[in-house]
This record gives C-alpha cells, structure tokens and sequence, in this order.
C-alpha cells in the first residue's frame, strides 16, 4: 500500500515569522502532486522540499485571503522561465480567476495552460485514486475546507482462482476487475469469480481545514479521519482574538479532532503572538491527546 504523503510547507499564520513561512501543505500521492494554498515565499519551501516545483498538478486555495495565494505568481513566472509545458489547474472561491489573471496581465505571460476552477461545496475531483471534496467554513470572506478520501477496496484480484478456472493472463483479467462479463471456451466469468473480497479495505481520509471560527461540518466532514490537519491560530488565553478575527483556539481544534475520532490532529497556521509552536499542541492535548504541532517542512507519511 503506497504511503500518502503530507508535507507541511509553511505553519506562519496571517504574517511570516522568522522560523516560519505562511501556512500551506502539499499532497503526494502515486505520482499525483496537490497543494492547499500558495502563499508568499511557497516556492522556496518546495525547493527546500522532496517535491518539484515544477511538478505540482493542482492547486486549491482555500480563501482570497493575500497570504494564501500571494505565491501563485512568483511561482508561476519561474515555471515559465523553465518552459514548463503540462497544464495547471487552480482552485479558487468565486472571484478568484478574475483576481488572479488581473494581478498576472500586466507582469506574467504563461507559457502553459492555467485552467481555473471555482470550488464549490462538495465533490471537485473524482478519479480511480481520490475523490476531493470543499464543505464551507466561517471566516471573514469565502473560505473551504477539503476532505481527500481514497477510494474504498472492495478486494483484490486472485490470480489462482482466474488460472483454476481456465482464464487466460492478459486483458481479460483487467475486464473482469472493472465489472465486465467475460466468456472463455463458452462459459462466462465476472468479478465476483476472481476475487478476494477478504481483502477489502477502507480508504483513507484526510482532512484540511485552514482559517476558520469552528464550525459543526468539519466534526461531520472528518469523522473518522486517519489525519485532521486543523489551523490553531490562537491559545485560549488570546480566544477574545479568535473569536473577532473568525479563527480557532489549539483547544477548539483539539475537541473538533475529538468529537469526530480522528486518528491524529496537526496543528498549524500560528499566530506570531505566541513564540513557542509547543503551547498550541500542550493546549490541544488536554482534549485530543494524539496531537502535534507541525513545523515548516515536516513529512507526515498516511
């Protein structure tokens, strides 16, 4: 089973810190590269990465926020310099193709295909790997949280019993794992012939939730989840600050990650006010004690 791969770009909140970036995480996973928002200095942090800037294959930025999208277009006019070639796809809230090719029309000419796509709430992608889903949160503009869900295993294909059973090797096998009917020397085979249902499993769930006061869809939307990585901008001391900025506490993230059984919380988006990145995960595990503080460029590996 290939590892999902979570990279943890930058954890800085609303300014840039000396030991840390804005807040972004990259998503590898069977060659496929996402990144969850691009702030100021996030081509630099790829560059410090495991992962080619040049390779990122879609991009969802959260909110219309300047420090979660200030990245796009430096990044962008470096990738045209190296004559990138395949196309990028942008997610965006309502407004953000217009905004973004208005800032670009005067200073970048692509020389790729950039297709925007506005996120709305629910499914945005479908494929045989994942499928990425946007659920509202509540901040001062338009903001998205993403659930990433494998897609479920319903068993695995048992090449002895296709070989008992007279099947040649070939594309026959691959037809009968996506459902059809095949006939061999007369007589007819389907899935439920050569498969091992005994090794179904559940996909995994991963579940990003940038800035946000805490809302009831992100306990529904990461029930369960293998990894909520839930933004703390404040400690309970400064909540007066949560609340009127429309941000969270690490121990309003430690009970969200509680109320929906999470099998482990990071925590990241940290307001400068606090120096140390360690009291936001003391806080949050008095509630949720599989918690840990993210630093820029940690691996979390699924």
């Amino acid at each position: 089973m290939e590892k999902i791969k979570l990279t943890i770009l930058g954890t800085s909140g609303s300014v840039p810190q000396k030991d840390k970036t804005f807040a972004s995480v990259a998503l590898t996973y069977c060659g496929q590269n996402l990144l969850f928002d691009c702030p100021e200095g996030n081509q630099r942090q790829l560059m410090n990465s495991t992962i080619s800037l040049m390779k990122i294959d879609t991009v969802f930025i959260s909110h219309l926020h300047a420090d979660h999208f200030l990245g796009l277009f430096g990044w962008i006019a470096t990738m045209t310099l190296n004559e990138r070639r395949e196309k990028l796809i942008i997610y965006s809230p309502i407004g953000g193709k217009q905004k973004f090719e208005k800032i670009m029309k005067e200073t970048i000419k692509p020389c790729f295909e950039i297709e925007y796509r506005e996120i709305k709430t629910g499914v945005l992608i479908k494929n045989e790997l994942l499928e990425i889903s946007a659920f509202p949160l509540k901040h001062e503009i338009s903001c998205f949280g993403f659930v990433i869900k494998e897609k479920d295993k319903d068993g695995e294909f048992d090449r002895k019993k296709a070989e008992k059973l007279g099947i040649p090797p070939g594309p026959l096998y691959a037809k009968l794992v996506s459902g059809k009917t095949i006939t061999v020397n007369g007589k007819k085979f389907a899935k439920k012939d050569v498969f091992n249902y005994s090794k179904n499993r559940v996909g995994r769930k991963i579940v990003i939730v940038s800035d946000t006061r805490p809302v009831p869809q992100t306990i529904a939307k990461a029930k369960d989840a293998d990894l909520l990585i839930h933004e703390s901008s404040f400690v309970e001391e400064f909540k007066d600050k949560a609340i009127a900025s429309l941000h969270s506490t690490a121990k309003e993230a430690g009970e969200i990650a509680k109320k929906a059984n999470v099998k482990k919380l990071v925590l990241y988006h940290f307001s400068a006010r606090i120096n140390d990145s360690k009291d936001f995960e003391k806080e949050a595990k008095k509630e949720f004690t599989n918690t840990s503080a993210a630093n820029d460029l940690d691996i979390i590996e699924v």
